[in-house]
């Protein structure tokens, strides 16, 4: 497995898109640091966030889940929006950071973790989809080890969902939790989760039915132009134009609100400190 160059994902430099923290890394850098900080004896627990340019324009207005963004856990830029406006916030220095696709990491990671004997837990999706993504995991990963799956009721986040998830990821001790329920739904039951049960639990969307073989993928080609989302509302213009339309443009606007922000206090900061350094010299 890749060595990775930090210890911990916290220790991976940040920049903020519209007020929210990114971790600037890689996929494949990304995997190599949370494969082996699970499998650290006094490892800490996390939720894991692959938050898109949607996720950010529904924290712009929704203070409860912008919190959630900013509290504790980890957001990988899953959408090349994401990774542009973090390399023009961040400046050279950042550069090179890169979209980190939740639907990658999460086959990258399972790929990778049967070397490491990784213990999986899958949540989310329906009992039809789970099955047939098991199957294709061992397919894919032969010698995988998936200790435990639970496909809840389709509903809202409640008591129930989590006391049961809860019950049993306790009772199958996994190393990660994965969910797949759709943003922001799974966001808060990632966080739930790895507080309740002291396990590092990471959202990844639509990668059961991808895996699963029940939604059509986007073509490698396409995931890297930048333009998957245009291939994904084209699947499922009813379900999802909102999202993309409306969201892509609440997201831009934001972005460049906090980006003009952000260089202006810069600029102000740089003209006081030019004013007292001239100062200093009389």
């Amino acid at each position: 497995m890749q060595i990775p160059r930090y210890a911990s994902t916290s220790e991976i430099p940040r920049v903020a898109v519209a007020g929210i923290p990114f971790a600037a890394t890689s996929c494949q850098e990304a995997v190599a640091v949370v494969l082996s900080e699970i499998r650290q004896p006094n490892r800490q627990h996390y939720p894991i966030r692959f938050s898109n340019a949607y996720c950010v324009a529904l924290a712009s207005r929704d203070l409860g889940y912008r919190r959630q963004l900013q509290d504790a856990g980890v957001n990988f830029p899953d959408g090349a929006p994401i990774a542009l406006y973090m390399q023009r916030n961040g400046g050279s220095e950042f550069a090179q950071s890169l979209r980190v696709r939740g639907p990658s990491f999460f086959e990258l990671a399972l790929r990778r973790g049967v070397d490491e004997g990784v213990r999986h837990f899958f949540l989310g999706s329906t009992t039809e989809t789970m099955n047939r993504l098991v199957a294709a995991a061992h397919q894919r990963n032969p010698g995988i080890k998936i200790v435990g799956t639970y496909a809840p009721p389709f509903g809202p986040v409640s008591a129930e969902l989590l006391n049961e998830a809860t019950k049993r990821i306790a009772d199958s001790k996994p190393d990660i939790v994965w969910v797949g329920m759709g943003t922001p739904k799974q966001d808060w039951v990632t966080a739930e989760l790895s507080r309740m049960t002291s396990t590092t639990c990471a959202g990844v969307g639509a990668a059961f039915d991808f895996l699963a073989g029940t939604v059509r993928e986007a073509p490698l080609w396409i995931q890297q132009s930048g333009l998957e989302w245009l291939f994904r509302l084209a699947m499922e213009p009813r379900r999802l134009w909102k999202r993309y339309l409306i969201g892509n443009f609440t997201f831009v606007y934001h972005a460049e609100r906090y980006l003009h922000h952000g260089r202006r206090r810069s600029s102000q900061r740089a003209a006081i400190e030019a004013g007292v350094d001239k100062e200093a010299r009389r």
